[in-house]
């Protein structure tokens, strides 16, 4: 449940009152009543009070009798237990159920028993007697809404606009207006659907469309809008984000409909408008069960297990039951984190933890001698660019000779499937990252066609949320009071959840061909300083962005596909695929090393030139111009 606002009483308003075990019992009493006002207000209209002591006594007597079965057949049935909530259709069902088959067996017994009963009474009583229990629960609910209502508002919570006046728009309005505990009050309802023009609802109506919601939102004094519809597009979302940004509004979503727990909606799932939300494209939705069976039962190993993708194809492959579960990481701590994740605990004594470097042959190939895996996931890398740009030995002795150790240990070994998780960088490379991670494509393609086995890529964006990504840098620096560096006004990336990535790469496994490089249709491109400005507006601190001026071997806008590559469709609508051409192992260590025979990581002493005999050209990447280095962008200006 959301928490209390500051200053909010915990005292239950009345509406949540209607939910007290006393006021039920309170309710039974009367419900009882009303069949003594049903039984006389009958006499009095249908007979004027002219009966005689006998049938006066009958009708008191009847009353007595059909007050009593209505409570007892009413707990019993749960009407006056709180089993259901006071005005719920539930509980009006029953609560007619109830008295209908008390005024049909107690008005039964005494037109039959007592010859001189009113028959008009014993066959009116019920209906009357049921308009009357109601109109009681109608006067409660409606003088406890009003009631509450102002509570709410001297409570302080934020008066907010829903957006969609569909099913969802219905449960959002319900859950805060039942709640009071919840921080939002909504004032009112925008749709675009005509037909629910003036539509009321218990919690608000609907107030106007989309061309009237900044106008409606000022009038009402509000400050945010819940777009309630799950299904809503990313363009849709983006397009009205960028509406309330102008006016100085903030955008709340709900969270995709499978994300629903059983189906229901919950007040903590509902978020602000946030940067997972500007992919640019709607969520992959990948149905990983029907492809998993190729995991299931078998032997998997992991590289790079303890990292952000690694440890998310780790928990997602686990729940397919492979018969053993190999995590590999050269940093305990991070096997630690992994283990805890998977297992709930992280005591590091169970051989299926490995502590590794890929860099150290011999090491590798005893823990696939002992383990003799079926398939393999590749995410052992570094990743950092900057800090490969200073020391380009080091990301090719990691990303290039030890994803080739891990390769040749796969092919001695007779891996089924080998996938290698690449970078949307590796595509037209211009930096020693971009470099490097072409050389891992290049080799994992001639593996796949000099062994057997299924070998392929996975080639992907930056990844949102991963250690060490851009929401993590500007996360720390607005933490820190700013200010937040963009290199560029106009640099962009591609992005995509942790979760999609990792579908990507198992699913990769089951569909792709050996050889191939299968490539993520990411939508659009994300603005970075956006982003940044977004984030600095959440944060609801006073930061500036400070442009840096792109890095060595740094791009402005990242490409998918390099030039010389074409692109296939694959077997998922959003996939493409794409061959690199495969080199072999001394075609692609020939250039960085003082011989040309397969050498020790510690013989690797050339740093990598622009233009080696690997084919790798920059013609892509041009001087790019526009800001300062070090000029400021105050917050907010574009």
């Amino acid at each position: 449940m959301t928490p209390l606002l500051s200053g909010q009483s915990r005292r239950k308003p009345p509406l949540m009152l209607l939910e007290r075990t006393d006021v039920h019992l309170t309710l039974s009493f009367i419900d009882a009543l009303c069949w003594f006002v049903a039984a006389f207000a009958l006499i009095a209209f249908r007979y004027d009070f002219e009966l005689n002591a006998v049938q006066w006594s009958s009708v008191l007597v009847y009353s007595i009798f059909a007050a009593s079965a209505q409570m007892l057949l009413g707990w019993l049935a749960g009407v006056y237990r709180g089993s259901n909530r006071i005005g719920s259709f539930i509980e009006a069902s029953t609560m007619a159920t109830v008295t209908l088959a008390v005024g049909f067996i107690v008005g039964l017994v005494f037109m039959i028993g007592v010859p001189d009963y009113p028959n008009g009474v014993a066959f009116l009583a019920p209906f009357l007697a049921l308009i009357l229990m109601g109109a009681a629960r109608f006067v409660a609910r409606a003088v406890a809404i009003q009631i509450f209502q102002r509570y709410k508002a001297a409570g302080k919570a934020e008066r907010i606009l829903l957006y969609g006046a569909g099913n969802a728009g219905r449960m959002v309005g319900n859950l805060f207006f039942s709640d009071p505990d919840s921080k939002f009050q909504v004032v009112g309802l925008i749709d675009d659907d005509p037909r629910k023009r003036h539509r009321r609802f218990e919690f608000g109506r609907v107030v106007g469309q989309r061309k009237d919601m900044i106008a409606k939102a000022r009038a009402l004094g509000v400050q945010s809008v819940l777009v309630a519809i799950p299904t809503a597009s990313a363009d849709f979302l983006k397009q009205l984000s960028s509406d309330l940004d102008a006016a100085g509004m903030k955008m709340l979503v709900l969270p995709p409909l499978r994300e629903w727990s059983g189906g229901q909606l919950k007040l903590g799932d509902i978020h602000e408008f946030d940067v997972t939300d500007l992919l640019g494209r709607d969520p992959i939705k990948t149905d990983l069960t029907s492809i998993a069976d190729y995991v299931r039962g078998k032997v998997v190993l992991i590289t790079g297990a303890g990292g952000s993708i690694g440890s998310e194809i780790a928990r997602q492959v686990h729940q397919f039951g492979p018969k053993e579960l190999v995590c590999l990481d050269r940093d305990e701590s991070a096997l630690h984190s992994v283990q805890l994740s998977i297992y709930g605990q992280g005591l590091l004594d169970t051989p299926d933890m490995v502590l590794c470097d890929i860099r150290d042959k011999p090491a590798l190939q005893k823990i696939f001698e002992a383990h003799r895996p079926h398939v393999v996931f590749h995410a052992a890398a570094l990743k950092h660019l900057p800090l490969l740009e200073q020391y380009p030995d080091e990301g090719w002795k990691t990303n290039v000779l030890g994803t080739l150790d891990v390769l040749e240990c796969a092919a001695e070994f007779g891996v089924e499937t080998f996938v290698n998780i690449s970078t949307d960088k590796a595509a037209d490379p211009t930096s020693v990252l971009g470099k490097t991670k072409r050389r891992a494509e290049e080799l994992t393609a001639w593996f796949a066609e000099n062994h057997d086995g299924n070998y392929l890529s996975v080639r992907f964006g930056n990844v949102l949320g991963s250690r060490g990504s851009v929401l993590h840098t500007f996360a720390q620096q607005i933490e820190r009071g700013g200010p937040i560096t963009v290199v560029h006004p106009d640099v962009t990336r591609f992005f995509m959840t942790i979760p999609e990535a990792c579908q990507l790469v198992i699913q990769a496994g089951a569909v792709g061909q050996g050889g191939q490089v299968l490539v993520l249709n990411m939508g659009e491109p994300v603005r970075i300083l956006d982003m940044a400005k977004r984030l600095i507006r959440d944060s609801g601190k006073d930061i500036g962005v400070r442009i840096t001026g792109l890095r060595e071997g740094e791009k402005l806008h990242e490409v998918l596909f390099s030039g010389a590559e074409q692109s296939s469709p694959s077997i998922h609508p959003l996939i493409s695929a794409v061959r690199v051409a495969p080199r072999s192992p001394v075609q692609l260590v020939a250039p960085w090393v003082d011989n040309e025979d397969r050498p020790e990581p510690h013989s690797v002493t050339k740093r990598p030139v622009q233009n080696d005999q690997t084919g790798w050209s920059p013609a892509h990447e041009k001087e790019l111009n526009g800001a300062s280095v070090g000029a400021a962008i105050p917050d907010g200006s574009k």
